[in-house]
């Protein structure tokens, strides 16, 4: 696979703590597509959000634009995300993986999300907890559901990297198709 046979369209979804956001920045260096966090659609710096009306409103006209890297976990939202692109990317990571990566995150600046954590959140790891029980059934289902799109399925930060560096090597007119 190359950058161009992700098509315009991609959707990265896992986990919190997955590395979504650093892979959407990864791959937004890699293809210059327009780079959307979905946590900084939906929270404002004061920590407190928009209506759910506003953030659907938002994220149907984002949805509209003919390029774009969305990611974001917001598990209400999947379906038409993911009717709407080219690819998904899931990051299907274990518990322990992705408690790690919001606790090694605790104290750091960063671009998607418009404040930083100084501590970590026990909501936030409540829901790090639940997600494989919660959230990745859905995820598993839509992506069978929509079985014409492009996806991409890695478990781990090792084999992201791997998959990503392929990106980085593969000629431009190379072609191809993976499930991960």
């Amino acid at each position: 696979m190359n950058k161009t046979a992700l098509g315009n369209r991609i959707v990265i979804l896992g986990c919190s703590g997955s590395g979504k956001s650093t892979l959407a920045r990864s791959l937004q260096a890699l293809t210059g597509l327009p780079l959307i966090h979905l946590d900084n659609v939906w929270w404002r710096a004061d920590r407190t959000h928009i209506s759910r009306e506003a953030f659907d409103r938002k994220l149907a006209e984002l949805l509209q634009s003919r390029q774009w890297i969305i990611d974001g976990n917001y598990s209400r939202t999947y379906e038409p995300r993911i009717r709407a692109c080219d690819t998904v990317i899931f990051l299907d990571y274990s518990e322990e993986a992705c408690m790690r990566g919001i606790t090694e995150r605790v104290g750091q600046a960063r671009p998607d999300i418009p404040w930083t954590e100084n501590q970590l959140d026990p909501e936030l790891a409540a829901f790090v907890r639940s997600y494989r029980e919660e959230c990745r059934p859905r995820v598993y289902e839509l992506l069978e559901k929509y079985s014409g799109k492009q996806a991409v399925i890695l478990r781990d930060r090792a084999e992201t990297q791997a998959w990503l560096d392929g990106l980085k090597d593969a000629p431009a007119e190379a072609d191809g198709r993976s499930r991960g």
